[in-house]
Formats: structure tokens, C-alpha cells, sequence
């Protein structure tokens, strides 16, 4: 439970593909229950429904108007989120929603203010730096066993859709591409682990502009191209280190880390970002190998069977947290300012340096919170 003893009801906005992880994920956490949720397409909410036990509802505003619902979750596709968000920060309710914010951080910032000016939190995937892998990390940094952190590279690198989505247009259109899709995880985990950007200096292109569709039940062959599909960026940390980004739905095989940070004692080497769990390595300067580190929290996702995975749900049991009291770290200025500076990946910045127009704190180092 949390400090007051109280529960918080959460609802599920979209009931697609990912709302599973988050069903099964907030079971895991002894201060949250899932009572109810909506979909516009009423099979897949009542499919949702009879699998978890919640109540199906038609719409947002009969969410809205229970007593036993706190917190909305939404889980609609990226190019839904800058309506959906605005319809939800109305009703009053507290709201949490998958990344990104909204497809553009033009979109997102005026809804950062309207939650403001409604007094709504508003909180934001990603969530993953909250598990073991980052917060492990993150006490390597601020024990100082790296040292100084001079540079970190990070390379986000194709997740090979056509292979496996049976219509992945959305990831080549805007709103989608690698920077939006993947890179909030990265850029998330780097402002964990070192403080807001300063600037972006970034160029784009875009590779094949068709991509054949081989998906197994694909409903399209093909899907047209029509933003950058390969970034990179130099990154200025406001601390002052700095920072190499690769986003990239053209690297289909490679030898890259996921992120690696690089200081005067040594090197930290992480695992993937999308993941909460994961060995953390270190090597000391001079050292002949790497070395394990002991996770600082336990694995979010330890004691599951692999039939229930992938799971989430940490970024909402700290909303939820925040409602009485606590640090928020996922919120919607951290949300905003990562957006900032994935828009300016994704796009470019034109042969000059970005300085960015927002900032953040640093999130505070987390805690366990769900049930083994």
C-alpha cells in the first residue's frame, strides 16, 4: 500500500495490443486495481473485459463519471494521443499515457499546460529507467564508479517490423520512425541517469522509400515511407557531457551496444532500455573483462511465467505514488522534454545546433514498489 493505506482505481483507455502488459502488470502492485476500461472497437474491450475481470464501458465520459476510478491509462496508437489526452485532462481524472506524449512536440506542449491549468497530473511512458537495469545504473553513476561521465553513446536500431507487424505503416509515417518509436526509451534512460539535454546538433535521411511487408497474416504488402528513417545526433547534456544517438530503422544487423557510458574510471555498459530488467556490466580502466553488477531493486518482471510477458505498469504505480506525496518521475514536463529532443533527432536541425527550449528534474532514484 502506499503511505495513506488507500487504493487507487485505474482505468484502461484502448484496449490493443500492448493493454495486456499493462493489465497484467498493475496486478503487481498491492495499491492499484484496474475496474474498468474502453475501447471504440467494443469486441476488443469486451474481450478485455472477460479476460481481466474488469467492467467494459462505451466511452470515456462513463469512466469518468465513477467514484472508483483515480487514474485513466491511455493506450491509443501515437497519432490518437493529442485528441485523446486533451478529451481525458478534461474529465477531471489524473492521466497516464503510453510514449510519446503526442507524434510532435508542437502537439504536446499546449496539452502540459491545459493539465496544469486543470490540476491533472500528467505522466508519461517511458517508464522502463524505473526498473532494475536503470536504476542499477543509476546508482553506479551517482556512487561515482564510473568516475566523471565524459561521453555516452546510444544506438537505437531497427526492430525489424515488416518481419513481424502485419501492417506497420504507422512506424513510417508521422508520428512513427525510429526516433518516436523507440528512442523515448533510450533518451528516457539517458536523462535518468544524467540530467536534462542542453542542445541537439542532428541529420536525418530517409533510406528505401517502399518497404516489402513479410509478416506472417500481413494484411498489407508493402508500406510507403514518408519521414526520416535514419538519425544521428550529437547530444550536449546541460551537465556537459557528451552525447552520440543513432536512431535507425535501416541498421537491420549489427555489433552496437544499447548504451554505454564512458568515464574517467571506467565504462558502463546497459541493456536494452525498453526492458525494466537486465544485467548491468562495468569494466574498470585497465581492467581484462567486464563485471556484473548486483541489481539495486529486484527484476520487475522476476516470478512471472513467460506466457505473461512483456508487462508494465511502474510509471503508474508512481503517479499514483505522487497523489500522496511522492517525487513524480515520470511526469509531463520529464515526457516533454525528452519529446523535445527526439523531435530534433528524428528531424534534423538543419546543419546547426538546437538549443532546447525545455528542461527538467532529474528523477529521483526509485524504489520497489511492486509484489514478488
Amino acid at each position: 500500500m502506499n503511505s495513506t493505506g488507500t487504493v487507487t482505481g485505474v482505468a484502461i483507455v484502448g484496449c490493443g495490443n500492448i493493454s495486456g502488459a499493462y493489465f497484467r502488470g498493475l496486478q503487481r502492485f498491492a495499491d492499484l486495481r484496474v475496474v474498468a476500461c474502453t475501447d471504440l472497437d467494443a469486441d476488443l474491450g469486451r474481450a478485455a473485459q472477460e479476460r481481466y475481470g474488469v467492467s467494459f464501458v462505451a466511452s470515456v465520459e462513463e469512466l469518468a463519471a465513477r467514484d472508483d476510478v483515480d487514474v485513466l491509462v491511455n493506450l491509443t496508437p501515437p497519432l490518437a494521443h493529442e485528441s485523446v489526452i486533451a478529451n481525458l485532462v478534461e474529465t477531471g481524472k489524473h492521466v497516464f499515457t503510453e510514449k510519446p506524449l503526442t507524434a510532435s512536440f508542437a502537439t504536446a506542449a499546449p496539452l502540459v499546460a491545459a493539465a496544469r491549468a486543470a490540476g491533472v497530473t500528467l505522466a508519461s511512458a517511458p517508464d522502463t529507467f524505473l526498473g532494475s537495469a536503470g536504476q542499477t545504473a543509476r546508482a553506479a553513476v551517482d556512487d561515482g564508479l564510473v568516475g566523471d561521465v565524459i561521453g555516452v553513446t546510444a544506438f537505437v536500431t531497427h526492430s525489424k517490423a515488416e518481419l513481424w507487424h502485419p501492417n506497420p505503416g504507422f512506424l513510417f509515417t508521422r508520428g512513427g520512425g525510429p526516433a518516436l518509436d523507440m528512442g523515448p526509451y533510450y533518451l528516457a534512460g539517458l536523462v535518468n541517469l544524467l540530467g536534462p539535454v542542453a542542445s541537439v546538433y542532428a541529420t536525418a535521411r530517409t533510406g528505401a522509400t517502399v518497404r516489402p511487408v513479410t509478416a506472417p497474416g500481413r494484411t498489407v504488402e508493402h508500406v510507403e515511407v514518408t519521414i526520416p528513417t535514419h538519425s544521428s545526433a550529437v547530444l550536449e547534456f546541460a551537465s556537459g557531457v557528451v552525447g552520440t544517438v543513432m536512431a535507425s530503422f535501416d541498421v537491420w544487423d549489427h555489433e552496437l551496444p544499447f548504451l554505454e557510458l564512458y568515464g574517467t574510471r571506467g565504462t558502463l555498459s546497459l541493456p536494452d532500455p525498453n526492458d525494466y530488467d537486465g544485467t548491468v556490466r562495468f569494466r574498470p580502466h585497465g581492467a581484462e573483462s567486464w563485471q556484473d553488477l548486483a541489481p539495486v531493486i529486484s527484476a520487475f518482471t522476476a516470478a512471472t511465467a513467460e506466457a505473461s510477458l512483456p508487462l508494465r505498469g511502474p510509471g503508474v504505480a508512481d503517479l499514483a505514488e505522487s497523489l500522496h506525496g511522492s517525487s513524480l518521475r515520470v511526469g509531463a514536463d520529464f515526457a516533454l522534454h525528452v519529446l523535445e529532443t527526439l523531435d530534433a533527432l528524428a528531424l534534423g536541425t538543419d546543419g546547426v545546433r538546437r538549443d532546447l527550449t525545455t528542461t527538467c528534474t532529474r528523477p529521483e532514484p526509485s524504489k520497489e514498489t511492486w509484489t514478488q
